[in-house]
């Protein structure tokens, strides 16, 4: 079944962050990520350079739809819709980030509470941009770690 246009629409819209419409080879990493897949520094540029159709360096909604949509299947999309819905249980605020209490509250609620130390640990490392807090795409990198980690998935 392939995937909407909306659906993929709304995930070019979360990781575009400045929201001009494109996306920066960074943006692209991180979408790519989110999505499960484990792109290499490398592999993003080449990517990139054949999404790239008006040679830009950037990815417009229209060049990102036109290589994706034809592979990607429903469940890559499920897969950030109920990652999207994780992430939201444990932005206890709504205002797109977690901090250290709401991920303290949230692990605590589900039987898992954790040291201090703990806590910081995993603030450090999903905290890619060093702010203190946890975005979604920061959140989607470590899930998709997290996943690769355990079932040994990689970029392919």
């Amino acid at each position: 079944m392939a995937a909407s246009l909306s659906q993929l629409r709304d995930i070019f819209a979360r990781f575009d962050m400045d929201a001009d419409g494109s996306l920066t080879i960074l943006e692209l990493a991180a979408l790519l990520r989110s999505l499960g897949l484990k792109p290499s520094g490398d592999q993003v540029h080449v990517l990139l350079g054949n999404m790239d159709a008006n040679g830009n360096g950037l990815v417009e909604f229209d060049e990102l739809a036109s290589v994706i949509l034809p592979d990607m299947n429903e469940d890559a999309l499920i897969n950030q819709e109920q990652l999207l819905e994780v992430f939201r249980s444990f932005d206890r605020d709504g205002n797109g980030y977690i901090t250290a209490a709401e991920l303290a509250g949230a692990m605590a609620k589900m039987g898992q509470p954790l040291t201090y130390k703990e806590l910081r640990d995993m603030i450090k490392e999903a905290d890619a941009d060093g702010d203190g807090v946890i975005s979604f795409n920061e959140f989607a990198t470590v899930m998709a770690k997290s996943a690769s980690d355990i079932f040994g998935k990689s970029f392919s």
